[in-house]
Parts: structure tokens; sequence; C-alpha cells
């Protein structure tokens, strides 16, 4: 079940916030064990036969938790391995099996027909929330350890399929607060209008970005420079605003039920340099990263040497966590690269890059890198990168023709046999040009938010012009209840998001 669908929002949507808060009126506990139904539901939605699964993955952690905790310390390490091993392995079979074997088969290591092992939609994000959970159980961080609010924590909708990725500290306690069992007119406000925020970025943007992507990254496509550079810059607004809609979207249904989820996103495409940028992208996923990855590697205590392994090994385990390809590889090793670099002009220079340069590297850096992230295979992407180079020549719309021997004059001298995969009759580019100004000039959600901490961080930052910050009025009423109508009217057909695939 997706969030942009007619199912969720009119039927699954009112039933569960009816359920919660009558049953929560009567007791908290009935409250908790409704939603929790009700999350298994909704990832049964889409395929009954993995709730098992999730089920089982919830049961087995929780136990291993409880172990891990009422264990004595001599015994409680191998007890976490064990544990944390059990759900690498289970993540490993589902999302990588396919992968391995089809590779071992290209280079003659096996033989016969490959595995179609389907992938349980939201794995990673539910494995690496209860990976967190044991570690801090093993260092003794954790106290709650009721089963229906562990349940709850793990499979709770607005985060289960594609994050954010949530702490047991940041979420246990308001999951256990009786007053969240109570509706109050100041969460529908700010939990609703940040919903459809949320929405407008999915359908009005990210949505309307996809056909100019789809034909330009398919295998032997082989696009010239105009059409790669368009590709390339609709697929990274593509991929942020539809990222950033859903969890704009989780954070104002949970907001509905009292609850506050992390933050995930801070204008990622204004980042200084290469760092700034993963403190702002995808902010869940990077704080899991260095907190559980990184600094247990060793982080930057044993050298410069040591650090830029930890770096590189940190990232190219972040690219295979997004996906079971050798594109994902790559990509998490661009970045890694990217961060090694980075960190060693730091060093050789002893300061950042400035600013008027830095920002644009750093958004060239990660175009490119987006690239070989959505590309089916490396030689699609490698022809997508000597496309954006010029590589495989110019070609120009058939209109511009009359203008030959103008371009002539100028020593230019393209092709117009037309652009073949961008249709400028749609809204495509229009909207790629609205998005690349939002994304760089507008005030992101938090910063309209602002005075009504939309998240579990503080936000003390106020949006440039003080007018777009968000307030209980009758014209920001009607401003999103507008908002809402232009979605709703663009939902005639239902896109998944991006991240599912992960």
């Amino acid at each position: 079940m997706l969030f942009n669908s007619f199912a969720f929002l009119f039927l699954y949507l009112p039933l569960v916030l009816l359920g919660y808060f009558g049953l929560g009126r009567l007791r908290a506990e009935w409250g908790i064990a409704w939603l929790a139904a009700a999350s298994l539901f909704f990832y049964g939605y889409w395929n009954v036969r993995y709730v098992p699964l999730l089920m089982g993955s919830i049961i087995v952690n929780y136990g291993s938790a409880r172990l891990i905790s009422a264990t004595a310390e001599r015994v409680r390490k191998r007890r976490l391995v064990a544990a944390v091993t059990a759900n690498l392995a289970l993540l490993a079979y589902y999302k990588y099996a396919n992968f391995l074997l089809d590779s071992a088969i290209g280079v003659g290591l096996a033989h016969g027909p490959g595995w179609q092992i389907v992938l349980p939609i939201g794995i990673s994000f539910f494995t690496f929330t209860q990976i967190a959970f044991l570690v801090d159980c093993y260092r003794s961080a954790v106290c709650e350890y009721r089963l229906l609010h562990y349940a709850l924590f793990v499979s709770y909708f607005p985060h289960l399929i594609a994050g954010p990725v949530l702490h047991h500290k940041e979420m246990m306690p308001q999951l256990a607060d009786g007053n969240n069992a109570r509706p109050q007119a100041a969460h529908f406000a700010v939990g609703l209008s940040i919903f459809v925020l949320g929405l407008a970025k999915k359908t009005l943007i990210a949505d309307k970005l996809a056909p100019l992507v789809a034909p330009v990254f398919a295998a032997g496509a082989h696009p010239q420079l105009i059409q790669a550079w368009i590709a390339a810059l609709a697929y990274t607004f593509q991929l942020y605003f539809d990222f950033s809609g859903y969890s704009d979207m989780a954070i104002g249904l949970s907001r509905l039920f009292g609850v506050k989820l992390p933050l995930n996103f801070n204008s990622p495409y204004r980042a200084r340099d290469i760092s700034d940028f993963w403190r702002r992208w995808h902010m869940t996923l990077s704080r899991f990263l260095r907190d559980y990855l990184y600094v247990p590697l060793g982080g930057s205590r044993h050298g410069q040497l040591k650090r830029y392994r930890n770096l590189m090994l940190t990232m190219l385990l972040g690219g295979l966590w997004h996906g079971a390809g050798w594109t994902f590889v790559v990509w998490g090793g661009l970045h890694g690269l990217y961060l090694v670099l980075h960190h060693g002009w730091r060093r050789v220079s002893g300061e950042a890059a400035p600013r008027w340069w830095g920002a644009a590297l750093t958004f060239l850096a990660v175009v490119l890198a987006w690239v070989v992230f959505r590309a089916p295979d490396l030689a699609t992407a490698t022809d997508i990168w000597g496309a954006l180079a010029g590589r495989n020549g110019v070609c120009l719309p058939h209109a511009l023709a009359p203008h030959a021997a103008w371009l002539a004059r100028l020593g230019l001298h393209p092709g117009y046999d037309g652009i073949r995969w961008i249709d400028f009759s749609t809204a495509g580019v229009p909207v790629l040009l609205v998005a690349a100004l939002l994304a760089f000039c507008a005030p992101n959600t938090q910063e309209i938010f602002c005075h009504y901490q939309p998240c579990i961080e503080r936000i003390v930052r106020l949006p440039r012009w003080r007018l777009l910050a968000w307030a209980p009025r009758p014209a920001w009423s009607a401003g999103y209840a507008v908002l809402l109508i232009c979605c709703l009217f663009s939902m005639n057909k239902v896109s998944e998001f991006l991240y599912f695939q992960f």
C-alpha cells in the first residue's frame, strides 16, 4: 500500500486513526496493539507471505536482545555476534543471493540458471533498525523490553518501507506516552500540512521528471550530450524529491499519532563539500553507518591511512546496502573516493574549499555518481558518462534547424535529427527547472515548520523569507487545501517510491 494511493488516504488511514484513538482512550496498550496490527496489515498488503518473515524477525531479535542484556559480560559479545550474523545472513539471502550467483555464473565459477528470490520490501530498513537495537543492548543503552512496544517500534508503518532508520531511544518513550493516545488538533494541523507537502514533492515534481529519465537510462539508448545532461539532472532531482517527499509524508503521518520522527533531509544539494552532503542526505542512514560501522572500524583514531580505509569500506558497504549490483558498489566506491579526496585536501591545505566553487564541485560530483546509481549496468553508465563529456556528439531539436547558419558562424555544426528521448511537449523540462529552483533556493520542510518542531531535532533556523514560515491560519489552510487537490488530480497513475527497491 502506497502513501500516494486513494486506498491509503481515504480508507486505511482514517480507519487506523479511528481505531487507535478509540481504543487508546479506553486503554493505552490497546491503542498500541491496534497500531502494531495495522502496521503488519500495511506490510502484508504488498505480499502477505512475507508477514511471517517480519514477525519472525521481530520475535527472534526481541528474544536475542533479552538474552544479550541478561548475559554476563564474558559471553555477551558472542551472543551479539551470533544475533547480528543471523540478521545479516537473512538480509544476504534475500538481497544478495541472486547477485552473487549471477556474478559467479558470469565468471564461470558456477553453472545453470540463476535464482529468482523475491526481495521482501523494506528488509534493509527493518534489519538495520534491529541491528542497532541489538548493539545498544550489548552496550547497556536500552531500558525498554515490552514485546508489544518493540514490535510497533520495528513495524511502525510510517517508516517501515523506506525509513527513516529509527533509533529506539528516540521512539520508544514516545510510543509509551499515554498522552499520544488522545487526538490533538495541533498534531493534526502540523502533520497533515507536512504530509501534503511531501505528497506534492512526489506527485507534482518527482513523478513528472520520470519521463525524462527512463528512456535515456535504458540499456543501449546511446544518448547524446544534451539528452544525457537533461536525464542526469532530471534523475538527480527526481530521486531527491521522491525520497524527500516520502520522508516528509512519513514525518507528517507519524505526527498524527503524536510521534515525531527524526529528520532525514536538510537541503543536501546546497552542501558546501561532500562531507556536508552526507550530513544532509539520508541523515538517519548516514548516522547508522557512522555509529555502527565507521566508528567500530576505528574511525579516525588510528592515523590518516586507516581513516581513509574506514571511509572507503563504510561507503562501499553503504553502496551494497542500497542494492545488490556492481553499479551500487561503484557508486559507494565513488563516494568513498570523494570523501578520501576531501579529507586529503583538508589535511594538505588546512582549510575547506571556498564556498563559491566547493558547492558547485560537490553538486557535479554527486550528479556524476547518480548516473551509475541509476544505470541498469556499468556499460550503460559508462556510455552516459561519455555522452556527458560530448563523446556521443550533439543533437538538437528539428525546430532549431533554421538557425543552422547562425550556429555555423560560431563554429558549431550539430545535427538536427531531433533529441530522440526527450519530449518537449510534456511538462518535464519546465518541472526540472522548477525542481532545481526549489532545491537550491526555497526553504526546506523543517524551515517552513520551524516554529512547530516538525521532527525530533529542534529546528531554530528560520526561512530566508519569514512570510514562508507556516502558521495555523486560514490562508495557509486554504493554500494547502489547494495543493492537496492538485496532488489528488495528479494521482491518476500511482507510482512506487524509488527507495522501495532498497
